[in-house]
């Protein structure tokens, strides 16, 4: 069980940002905001032993949870349509510079278990599973993402959107 102490923040706040900027995101430029977001994560992590988003109601069961555990899946295309994520911890890099500020946006985690990224049924063709995304290659590194778009910047080698072929 982690406690929510004030180290235990810091110390989570500092990796976050150490991580995010190391990769191509960005943690809100609030920091009072985004020391809150902290907390939340840690008290999931205490409460359920995984970080949930702290703006989701977690099951409690990491199954049921898997798709809103911190990165959640939908962070990505949250970011694409949105500049930022559900709960506007990881935002665009206009909302990082101050150019613009994050706004409110609608969850688009699926209400009906049954349509989840870890609920859907996998159908299976080829001898392998359907993906439920496109796969993107970045040519210059080789790094793969999953996900509708290519990333607007690769996490790896910092090349941009336009150097992701669709690989699958």
């Amino acid at each position: 069980m982690i406690e929510i102490t004030k180290e235990n923040i810091d110390k989570l706040f500092a990796k976050l940002d150490s991580d995010t900027r190391k990769s191509s995101y960005f943690l809100n430029p609030d920091s009072d905001f985004t020391r809150e977001l902290v907390e939340g994560l840690i008290a999931n992590e205490s409460r359920y032993g995984y970080q949930a988003c702290p703006c989701r109601l977690a099951a409690g069961d990491r199954n049921e949870d898997i798709d809103i555990i911190c990165p959640c899946d939908y962070r990505d295309a949250d970011l694409d349509d949105f500049g930022a994520c559900y709960c506007a911890l990881y935002v665009s890099k206009d909302i990082a510079e101050g150019k613009t500020t994050a706004q409110p946006l609608p969850d688009r985690r699926p209400v009906k278990r049954e349509e989840r990224p870890q609920f859907r049924e996998k159908k299976v063709g080829k001898g392998y599973s359907e993906l439920s995304h496109p796969v993107w290659r970045c040519r210059v590194c080789g790094y793969l993402a999953a996900r509708d778009e290519p990333p607007g910047v690769c996490p790896i080698c910092k090349a941009t959107k336009d150097r992701f072929d669709r690989f699958m």
